[in-house]
């Protein structure tokens, strides 16, 4: 077998979450930063939280205002 083919191990590498959370576990990076973990995630607290990317959200509504106004027009103009 070929030596050196794996990478090096942290057994006490750094998790942070956004929320400010840390963990600690074993990894093959030193420090992982993470969007969401068990302490802010929906299903485990059980509350609802939006995370708008890029103004994702409010495109969505307008998308959905915009056809909701469309499908009340063609149903008035029958």
């Amino acid at each position: 077998m070929k030596k050196d083919t794996h990478p090096a191990y942290y057994p006490q590498a750094t998790i942070k979450c956004a929320c400010g959370k840390t963990y600690k576990i074993g990894s093959a990076k030193e420090k992982i930063e993470v969007e969401i973990c068990a302490n802010c995630h929906p299903f485990f607290t059980g509350q609802e939280k939006l995370i708008d990317t890029a103004g994702r959200v409010e495109k969505f509504r307008a998308k959905r205002e915009r056809a909701t106004k469309t499908k009340s027009a063609v149903k008035k103009g029958k």
